[in-house]
């Protein structure tokens, strides 16, 4: 058995999922962000052929920083749930290098296509072996949904690859809006089996989380039915009245989680107001037939900045402080402000250009320099948290 000494000796951040990829992703998460800003507000060119700059950002935010982000959860909780080790040491270093030179081929451009594709495949392929086999080793096929999931990314990241290269003509499209739905279905899917534990075992005094069957399936079919409307039959009335249901179940089930205490916990009320995010979005697609400045970009933005943006720095800040032995009410001041900023960036990237449209582009730079302040701050804090051993002395 090993002494913590032992364990700090041999200390790597490649023991778990969590320490690489979350640090990878709030770097990243910085440099593209970057980029794109450069891109967009001052017109700095990169070599990107075929592909327009809306979708290369695009692209990068969906299979590099959320996928980064759900890999370094899944390799974490996975373990967790089925008491099998998830792959550590090497074989994550691998996937991580294999994921970082995707984002790398992209980055320099459009002669590194090929380059990107093998290696951006290569990373969902090994990535969905990796979530497989402990789950498969220890029988928990009620995981399928997570598995199938990550299984369905690769192929709709397979499609977009296939429309770069003029293979497949509507790849490009379906990978990207098919990517966008498939990783909100996984997020809805983890936000479900965890957050109504988190806000139980956050607050203080006992609560009661109401969680209903009934309606955890009504909301799969209808999401279901919304999101192939979306991706591919692309009738805008039919989506208006899905996403009208949505909105309606989603809220539904907001009010079952709810409890004033959340509003005083930050990593509590930054997973809470990812959902808000995400239901607020189901309403603007529901709303874009009936006002005339309403865009299908502004929706997608309500539930991309504010969902996936603000659920991954609430949760991977949280994974963070458990998994490194430290208590989940311990986070740091600046976290807080981290979200207010995010949540603030969202303000200024979907909802005021409703009303001030003709500032949109500076509306737009605003929530950019958020965004990079927030995940500037969210590397500063957890940067020692990622790279260094638990304080508790225990392995992880």
């Amino acid at each position: 058995m090993n002494t913590p000494n032992n364990q700090v000796s041999n200390f790597s951040i490649f023991v778990l999922g969590f320490r690489p990829f979350f640090l990878a992703v709030g770097i990243f998460s910085f440099i593209s962000m970057l980029l794109w800003l450069a891109m967009y507000q001052f017109g700095m060119m990169i070599s990107l052929g075929r592909l327009a700059s809306h979708y290369w950002h695009a692209h990068e935010m969906l299979y590099g920083f959320t996928m980064a982000a759900i890999s370094g959860f899944l390799l974490t909780a996975i373990k967790n749930w089925t008491g099998e080790q998830t792959i550590q040491n090497y074989p994550l270093l691998i996937l991580l290098l294999m994921w970082l030179a995707a984002r790398i081929c992209m980055l320099i451009g459009s002669d590194f296509y090929i380059g990107a594709a093998v290696f951006d495949l290569s990373f969902n392929l090994y990535l969905f072996i990796a979530v497989l086999q402990p789950i498969a080793k220890a029988k928990q096929w009620r995981q399928a949904g997570i598995v199938s999931k990550i299984f369905l990314l690769a192929v709709f990241n397979a499609l977009f690859y296939l429309g770069l290269f003029g293979i497949v003509n509507n790849g490009i499209y379906w990978g990207i809006y098919g990517g966008t739905f498939l990783l909100l279905a996984l997020i809805l899917t983890i936000g479900r089996r965890v957050l109504p534990f988190f806000i139980s075992k956050g607050i203080d005094d006992p609560v009661e989380i109401k969680n209903s069957t009934f309606l955890d399936l009504t909301l799969l079919i209808t999401f279901l039915a919304f999101s192939i409307t979306e991706v591919f039959i692309k009738d805008r009335t039919l989506s208006s009245y899905l996403a009208g249901g949505l909105f309606v179940l989603s809220s539904v089930r907001l009010y079952n989680w709810h409890t004033k205490q959340i509003w005083s916990v930050p990593l509590l009320w930054g997973l809470y107001s990812a959902f808000v995010f995400i239901t607020l979005g189901f309403l603007l697609f529901a709303l874009i037939p009936y006002i005339d400045v309403l865009t299908p970009s502004l929706a997608l933005h309500s539930i991309t900045i504010g969902g996936f943006g603000l659920m991954t720095l609430s949760m991977m800040s949280r994974v963070t402080l458990g998994h490194t032995g430290r208590g989940v009410k311990q986070a740091s001041r600046w976290l807080a402000i981290a979200q207010w900023l995010l949540l603030l960036g969202v303000i200024c990237r979907v909802f005021l250009p409703l009303f001030a449209g003709g500032f949109y582009t500076q509306l737009v730079f605003i929530a950019q320099l958020l965004w990079l302040v927030s995940f500037a701050l969210f590397v500063g804090i957890n940067y020692p948290l990622l790279t260094k051993p638990r304080v508790d002395g225990a392995s992880g």
